[in-house]
C-alpha cells in the first residue's frame, strides 16, 4: 500500500505547520514550500498526489502556481486561502 504525498504551500510557517501536523497525524507523507518556485520544484521532483495551495504567495502567486502545475501535469490542487474574493 502506498502512502499519499501532500505538498503544503503557504508562506506563513505557522499555517504550514498546523496543516502538516494534521495531515501527518492521519498518515500522509508531507512536503512543504513557502513560495511558488519551491513548490514547482517539489512537484517536479517528488510528484505529490495533492497540493494544498495558498493563493497569496510572495513572488509567483498561487493562481499562477496552479496554472503552471496544470500545464505540467495532472496533480490535484486544493486552494487554501484567507482571501474573501
Amino acid at each position: 500500500m502506498s502512502v499519499t504525498t501532500v505538498l503544503v504551500v503557504d508562506d506563513e510557517p505557522t499555517i504550514r505547520d498546523v496543516v502538516v501536523r494534521y495531515l501527518e497525524r492521519e498518515g500522509y507523507r508531507t512536503l512543504e514550500a513557502g513560495d511558488g518556485d519551491l513548490a514547482k520544484t517539489l512537484v517536479e521532483s517528488e510528484q505529490p498526489d495533492l497540493v494544498v495551495l495558498d493563493l497569496m504567495l510572495p513572488g509567483i502567486d498561487g493562481l499562477e502556481v496552479c496554472r503552471r502545475l496544470r500545464q505540467a501535469g495532472d496533480v490535484a490542487v486544493l486552494m487554501l486561502t484567507a482571501r474573501s474574493e
